[in-house]
């Protein structure tokens, strides 16, 4: 699960559409750097595993969106907890890195 739900893409993934339905080229927009291929491969594993639903509409031209399940939504909490999490220590780790790296290449 955590290779699923642990890479970036899937992180980013959730935490956009914890914000409502999104269509295909909106997600790829509102994640920088993510190419089309890797975008559909996350969204279908997402899908898969019944985090995200895709919805299509008869219409033309076709309309896809993707939205989180309730079991998604209560995936983006944890996620959103953890970015919170880094948002309110970040600073003492990055501070703790840097010290111990610096002790660690003395060390050496």
């Amino acid at each position: 699960m955590l290779d699923l739900i642990g890479t970036k893409w899937a992180v980013m993934l959730l935490c956009i559409l914890k914000d409502g339905p999104a269509r295909t080229g909106g997600l790829k927009r509102s994640v920088e750097g993510i190419s089309q291929k890797m975008l559909t491969q996350t969204l279908r594993e997402l899908q898969l595993y019944g985090i995200v639903e895709r919805t299509s509409f008869p219409e033309v031209p076709p309309r896809v969106e993707y939205n989180l399940t309730e079991t998604g939504q209560s995936l983006a909490k944890i996620v959103l907890a953890m970015e919170k999490w880094v948002e309110d220590n970040y600073q003492e780790l990055e501070a703790t890195r840097a010290k111990n790296e610096a002790l660690m290449t003395t060390e050496d």
